[in-house]
């Protein structure tokens, strides 16, 4: 029988969430370069000091790929933790590291435009996740049913 609080568990769920999330995230911007055009760097991954406002072209396929991710993020969330009720913690530890990871890489405290397009793409994540998981733990648990024999 499994611990309540298993820390192996919980960490290597964090590591999944966290790989699973820069992978689509990192797909959707290849999708981006190929498509449109756009570069690849890892400045549109954790570049803080990014102005995300909807003048450029640039611009908008970040913000939209950024609150994308929060809707991935919150179909992680229903295949990797499968608990509604542990949702916002780990969304919150997910962004929570990215925001670190952000800070590490540019080395700028975020502008405001990073704050909200990420605050919104957590709200998203979390409930959306909780939504899919909420789904996941009502359906019904499958019975085997042995059918009598007619006998005839």
């Amino acid at each position: 029988m499994a611990k309540k609080n298993d820390i192996t568990l919980i960490c290597l769920q964090i590591l999944c969430l966290q790989c699973l999330y820069y992978a689509a995230l990192g797909a959707y911007f290849i999708c981006g370069h190929v498509v449109f055009g756009h570069t690849l760097s890892l400045d549109r991954l954790f570049d803080t000091h990014a102005t995300l406002d909807i003048k450029t072209s640039s611009a908008c396929f970040e913000l939209a790929g950024v609150l994308g991710a929060g809707c991935a993020a919150a179909y992680l969330l229903s295949v990797v933790i499968e608990k509604a009720k542990k949702c916002l913690d780990f969304a919150v530890t997910l962004y929570g590291t990215h925001l670190l990871l952000s800070l590490g890489y540019s080395g700028m405290f975020p502008r405001w435009t990073w704050w909200l397009c990420h605050i919104c793409a957590l709200v998203v994540a979390v409930v959306c996740g909780e939504l899919f998981c909420a789904r996941n733990e009502l359906k019904e648990i499958p019975l085997a049913v042995i059918q009598p024999k007619n006998s005839m």
